[in-house]
């Protein structure tokens, strides 16, 4: 059957890498993926899925079906864009991957006990997707979710870090610099906010990271800031101290808001998970990408992690994210990324990630010790988030 498998996404090859070509040269943002979104859900129906489009009041975001049976398996396709850079982080290929695992299975569902999933999750970049569709059942039916994302090395078993980005907004009074006394000034409650962050770095979990950027600070140098914005980015290394660190950040609000007068609004957006990578399915993935000639390594012990939606779907299914090799010494979001994402190798490198998925794919539906394995790692991996609110 993995045979079978990898012949079966061979001859879509042509296909698969025109798909990907054609949503990288029309790159689209978050929940503006109208054109991708169409494009994928297209080839899945040619395929034989039943596609199910616009779910949960999300106009790009969809979810394909094929096959009948107790076992389900997700295989999560991104496709959204960066502003001005496009696909800087390859996204296009991982739609691409998913589209080669279902050609793959669309052939062969009717020997196997269980369905194939493939769901369209967008704005993994901005808006977290995946956390609206996971908060609002669309992850339910599903057992396992597997991906996988370009890089500069094939890797496994690659964590990332809980993220959450907030909006504060001052208001304050205007008036003349002359008599600063008659205003209330918003950005000096603004640039406070930002001392009593520096201030409360001590007190915050150990690799807090806030970093922030003065969005809105006044129109003229002789007039009191009636109004004054920031946005923050905030990084730790769990959604507990994350949930820490938010509070400090309001600590700081209030704090400003005493000193200064000025009042304060602020919105945080959705949290992004850490992301904890099952180790079974990892390993199972490692040993099929190996098999098809590629060396996969271990992420570094301290290595730097990034954040994205499909950590807070690994909090409640197994999942994983491995990483793909489409270039050498490879920054993902920046134009020599965008460049690499229509490379040959890694047109190459999508038909093998298909194939190392497809292949773990029929392992999980026609193995019960496996899936239990890998059940047994998630409930000793993972950390019980089931009825925490951030």
């Amino acid at each position: 059957m993995q045979e079978q498998l990898y012949q079966l996404i061979e001859r879509c090859k042509s296909e698969l890498v025109a798909l990907s070509h054609e949503i990288h040269q029309n790159p689209e943002l978050g929940f503006e993926e109208v054109l991708a979104s169409q494009l994928i859900c297209d080839y899945l129906e040619s395929k034989g899925f039943v596609v199910q489009k616009s779910i949960e009041e999300l106009n790009t975001a969809f979810k394909a079906t094929i096959g009948h049976g107790k076992t389900k398996i997700a295989i999560l396709a991104e496709y959204d864009a960066l502003p001005e850079i496009g696909h800087g982080c390859g996204h296009n290929i991982i739609s691409a991957v998913a589209c080669g695992v279902a050609a793959a299975f669309s052939s062969v569902m009717d020997q196997i006990d269980g369905q194939l999933i493939i769901i369209g999750t967008p704005a993994e970049e901005t808006g977290g997707g995946k956390i609206i569709l996971l908060n609002k059942g669309c992850f339910d039916d599903v057992d396992y979710a597997m991906m996988v994302h370009p890089g500069s090395i094939n890797m496994v078993k690659r964590g990332g870090s809980a993220l959450v980005d907030v909006v504060v907004t001052y208001r304050g009074k205007g008036a003349h610099s002359s008599t600063p006394e008659k205003g209330i000034n918003a950005l000096k409650a603004l640039i406070h906010t930002f001392n009593a962050l520096d201030m409360l770095t001590s007190e915050m979990p150990k690799d807090v990271n806030i970093n922030g950027y003065i969005k809105e600070g006044g129109t003229a140098s002789n007039i009191i800031p009636d109004k004054a914005s920031a946005e923050f980015c905030i990084r730790a290394k769990t959604m507990l101290d994350l949930k820490v660190a938010k509070d400090k950040i309001i600590q700081a609000i209030n704090a400003s808001e005493m000193l200064t007068s000025a009042k304060a609004e602020y919105v945080f957006g959705l949290p992004y998970a850490e992301r904890y990578p099952n180790n079974v399915m990892a390993e199972h993935f490692k040993k099929h990408l190996e098999d098809l000639n590629e060396i996969v390594i271990y992420p570094e012990p301290y290595i730097k992690l990034g954040s994205s939606d499909v950590g807070n779907v690994s909090l409640k299914i197994p999942t994983i994210h491995p990483y793909i090799r489409i270039g050498d010494d490879l920054k993902s979001h920046t134009t020599v990324f965008t460049e690499a994402s229509i490379s040959s190798l890694s047109d190459d490198m999508l038909i093998k990630g298909a194939k190392a998925l497809s292949a773990l794919a029929y392992e999980i539906f026609s193995q019960e010790a496996l899936r239990n394995e890998i059940q047994k790692s998630f409930l000793e991996q993972v950390p019980d988030y089931s009825s925490f609110e951030f």
